[in-house]
């Protein structure tokens, strides 16, 4: 023994006071407070725990690898702490070792780029970071890496390297439409997510998908099914609201990207159902992200502006979207002088005048949660309440949908307190079918009934513009009649033949009412 624990070993062996009982009273009273204090503690802790793992989360993407090197640890002084750093990839010697980028091993990137103790640097001020697997350019991990255990292990050694609470699949390309490459990830991250849980560890998987106004590709939802199917507790769907091509048709980002999170969450209810689990309307909003590319996006004609962002925000607000990210916090300020053409896209700006104004606190407003104190939730069923589904004729704006009716193009129906559109002529299709793709059913969900609505009234126009329809008379291909103040045209000769037959089969009825653009049109005529 050393000399001091000989010194203590004495003092202890000594003569021992004896305690009163006041003094054994008060010792009881304090520890009795000690305990009780650390059990309120311990019960604050866990409430704030509970509330905290409920809040909606912003983060936005680092491009580890892009130069300039972004400092991404200064964020943690900010009010917007958290990230989610991309891209782990194959190297292109080996598929299963894990490299950043294709361009640095873990070590190297320790060494070269200064990561791990950047990320500890942000862990000091309070911030969190998740690591993002795959991405557009590269090869994810289980496309390159065919052997299961080798493919678990790369994995591993990321999570423990960084000893992160949670993961991001982003996945593109092959890592999207190679089913056998997703099968294998799946195994691997079902067998990875159950090790952490049994060591006491959260462990939260995103899965990062593109997207079009449309919803999901059908890759997409055989990604999430695939991933589903091996048990994997996915914590949620981040659709990249971006890059939309052909599919924008005429929307605005705006418009495209709310319906792009709308068909997600369509499609993500589908999914659970088909695997079993019930989930509540709420639950599956919270189970949806978004990723609008910030500023000018890949696509020529397609930029995501500062207001965009603010509208996106409320939009999300209000659905109660679980997590809002961005690509990327490396873009987020205005290009410099020197940078000649906005329109290419920069890696290091956003390619639009910010004005000293910020998309992640834009984009982040009201979003209070902690990547990290949401990665310990687990799925659990929670199934709405059966609602009474029946639709009211006197409350609905537009007629209620009926499986003997047949309807145009661009016609409006009510069903189960929701209004949806044709979008080609339609007969005996259910507007609520549960079909995964946008293309399988001829109806557009365009939101619920609003309380208080009353029916729309067709279209009419004066008497005496057109003839009254008469059973008795007969009618050439193109003739106009009124038929109780709405406006029709033949669409072939007939007699006899009304047109109050035209709502119920527009098929086979000679007539066809006339849209509001005409009657606008004849109207401002007169």
């Amino acid at each position: 023994m050393s000399r001091k624990q000989k010194t203590i070993v004495k003092q202890q062996s000594g003569p021992r006071r004896k305690l009163s009982l006041v003094r054994l009273s008060l010792a009881l009273i304090v520890l009795v407070g000690l305990v009780a204090g650390g059990w309120f503690g311990w019960q604050r802790w866990q409430a704030y725990r509970s509330d905290a793992s409920s809040r909606p989360w912003f983060a936005g993407y680092v491009d580890v690898t892009a130069t300039p090197t972004f400092a991404f640890e200064q964020i943690g002084a900010t009010t917007k702490k958290d990230t989610v750093l991309s891209f782990i990839v194959s190297s292109p010697t080996n598929g299963c070792m894990p490299t950043w980028g294709g361009a640095y091993n873990l070590d190297q990137a320790s060494a070269s780029l200064d990561l791990d103790r950047r990320i500890a640097r942000l862990r000091q001020q309070g911030g969190s970071v998740a690591v993002s697997f795959g991405g557009l350019s590269n090869s994810e991990l289980a496309v390159k890496c065919t052997d299961a255990a080798s493919l678990l292990g790369a994995y591993r050694s990321v999570v423990d390297r960084y000893d992160i609470s949670m993961i991001d699949l982003d996945l593109e390309g092959p890592g999207l439409t190679d089913t056998n490459a997703g099968a294998r990830r799946a195994v691997a991250i079902a067998s990875l997510q159950a090790e952490r849980r049994a060591q006491g560890k959260d462990f939260a998987v995103w899965v990062t998908l593109p997207v079009t106004p449309q919803g999901l590709s059908e890759d997409g939802t055989n990604a999430v099914s695939q991933l589903l199917s091996k048990g994997v507790d996915i914590a949620g769907v981040n659709v990249m609201t971006m890059d939309y091509g052909q599919s924008l048709d005429g929307k605005t980002m705006l418009a495209a990207s709310e319906g792009a999170l709308t068909q997600t969450h369509r499609q993500l209810g589908i999914l659970y159902d088909r695997a079993k689990t019930k989930l509540s309307d709420r639950a599956l909003w919270f189970k949806i992200g978004a990723t609008p590319m910030i500023g000018q996006n890949d696509e020529l004609d397609e930029v995501f502006t500062l207001d965009d962002a603010k509208a996106f925000n409320s939009f999300a607000r209000s659905h109660g979207v679980g997590r809002m990210s961005m690509w990327s916090i490396n873009r987020d300020v205005t290009c410099g002088s020197n940078y000649i053409d906005v329109r290419h896209v920069s890696n290091s700006c956003s390619g639009v005048k910010q004005d000293g104004k910020s998309f992640a606190l834009i984009l982040g407003e009201g979003l209070n949660g902690s990547l990290s104190l949401t990665a310990g939730n687990v799925t659990q069923e929670e199934e709405s309440a059966q609602a009474d589904e029946t639709d009211d004729p006197a409350k609905s704006p537009y007629q209620i949908w009926s499986a003997d009716g047949a309807y145009l193009e661009g016609t409006k129906v009510v069903w189960h307190h929701a209004v949806y559109k044709a979008k080609w002529w339609t007969q005996g299709d259910l507007p609520d079918s549960p079909v995964l793709q946008s293309w399988q059913t001829p109806w557009e969900l365009v939101g619920p009934v609003l309380p208080g609505e009353k029916p729309v009234q067709q279209a009419t126009l004066p008497k005496g513009t057109y003839p009254e329809w008469s059973g008795d008379a007969s009618y050439d291909t193109g003739g106009r009649v009124l038929f109780k103040g709405v406006p029709y045209q033949a669409k072939w000769w007939n007699k006899g033949q009304s047109p109050a037959a035209a709502s119920s089969n527009a098929d086979g009825s000679p007539w066809v009412p006339l849209t509001q653009a005409q009657i606008d049109a004849i109207k401002s005529k007169k």
